[in-house]
């Protein structure tokens, strides 16, 4: 059973950074991993996404703010998020796909407020 366990969020000032990460436990290998986020009165929606291969893929709305990367010996993804507005404020969820199946986290609460 593969188990996924964030850790990272907490509350920042506007401008500021935090960085995320996710470790996943009981497997060997994951296809891809990403980040999701949910803000309260909305549907979750994609962060950024990150392939085994290296290959990235981000939502508009944070791109150039937000870093994703792999440590793929450790089977952890990182979320490094700079420049952080009021409208980040969301419950962050990772996610790895191990082939054929998606797994979730139970999330991370990051809030941007001053």
């Amino acid at each position: 059973q593969v188990q996924l366990v964030e850790s990272g969020g907490g509350l920042v000032q506007p401008g500021g950074s935090l960085r995320l990460s996710c470790e996943a436990s009981g497997t060997l290998f994951i296809n891809a991993m990403g980040w999701y986020r949910q803000a309260p009165g909305k549907e979750r929606e994609l962060v950024a996404t990150a392939t085994s291969g290296g290959n990235t893929n981000y939502a508009d709305s944070v791109k150039g703010r937000f870093t994703i990367s792999r440590d793929n010996a450790e089977n952890t993804v990182y979320l490094k998020m700079n420049s952080l507005k009021p409208e980040d404020t969301a419950v962050y969820y990772c996610n790895a796909f191990v082939n054929p199946r998606l797994y979730w986290g139970t999330g991370t609460l990051v809030t941007v407020s001053s």
